[in-house]
């Protein structure tokens, strides 16, 4: 059984928002995981919403990697199920499903939960039998 984190849940550690501690205590925890595409994402909301440098941002993130959250790589086995989920679910009014929430839903398997403060992913996930942690969004 793994904790899945949506992007949202790193940068609430990296920026301190409402959902560190309950992040840091999952980390703390151990079997935390992440897929490449939220890894990515974590790096482009960093730099370009919250101000981060590049710089800055690898030296906050990489040694997560290395240590206790675990990438989960995007392979074809996880990118087709995700492309079909967002063509399936994507609607630009009602359902604005990221790619890299489609990602991170395909890549739960029976037994993991999904970290996220994100509503459309939970909704997904409830819909879909996986198995959440809802967070505290940004806003608090």
């Amino acid at each position: 059984m793994s904790v899945l984190l949506d992007a949202n849940a790193l940068l609430a550690v990296l920026v301190a928002e409402p959902a560190m501690d309950r992040v840091l205590l999952l980390i703390r925890q151990g079997n935390t995981a992440m897929t490449g595409t939220n890894i990515a994402e974590v790096f482009d909301v960093g730099i370009r919403r919250k101000g981060l440098s590049p710089a800055r941002m690898t030296e906050l993130v990489e040694p997560l990697f290395a240590g206790p959250i675990a990438c989960v790589p995007v392979d074809q086995g996880l990118a087709r199920p995700a492309g079909i989920l967002r063509g399936d679910r994507y609607h630009r009014s009602k359902s604005r499903i990221s790619l890299a929430d489609t990602v991170l839903l395909a890549a739960a398997r029976p037994g993991d939960k999904i970290a996220t403060s994100d509503s459309g992913v939970l909704a997904i996930a409830a819909e879909l039998g996986i198995e959440t942690i809802e967070l505290p969004s940004s806003a608090g």
